[in-house]
């Protein structure tokens, strides 16, 4: 019955404003995210921007192609520096997402920071052991790649 965590950086060669401009964009997610996860934006009321109180809906298929309904909250926004994403329903019992972004010489460091807990006591701690969190390891390298492929690469 443990809660997880995992933390990645990243540095990109853009300013500031670039990146918040984009990773605050709802409608971006889908561009960052494996195909193979389904993912789509199902809410209609969710707005262009990032902001304290947004909910956002998604259909999502992480395992065996199944379609999952997701909701998260944005709960925190400090504009140029920091997003939390909270899921009020969906796979986990808990999901806490960190988005940080912090100017540095020549770009942006980009920072995430989950915590998460998986449903079913033992056994949900034996399924992040068998194969949750090597997805989410996957998902969050696919989305290294693909923010490279989009901004460049830091030196």
């Amino acid at each position: 019955m443990a809660v997880h965590s995992l933390k990645t950086v990243q540095k990109i060669p853009v300013t500031l404003e670039k990146a918040w401009d984009f990773f605050s964009s709802p409608a971006n997610l889908a561009a960052i995210t494996p195909s193979h996860m389904g993912f789509n934006i199902i809410s209609k009321h969710h707005g262009p921007r990032m902001y304290q109180g947004q909910i956002i809906e998604y259909k999502v298929s992480p395992v065996l192609g199944i379609p999952m309904y997701w909701m998260t909250e944005i709960t925190h926004v400090e504009e140029g520096k920091f997003f939390v994403d909270e899921q009020r329903f969906g796979p986990y019992s808990l999901w806490h997402h960190q988005h940080h972004f912090r100017e540095i010489d020549g770009g942006v460091e980009m920072t995430d920071i989950v915590h998460y807990k998986i449903p079913l006591g033992f056994l949900g701690d034996l399924a992040n052991s068998l194969f949750v969190r090597r997805q989410l390891d996957g998902i969050f390298d696919y989305r290294f790649k693909k923010v490279e492929e989009l901004f460049g690469k830091m030196g």
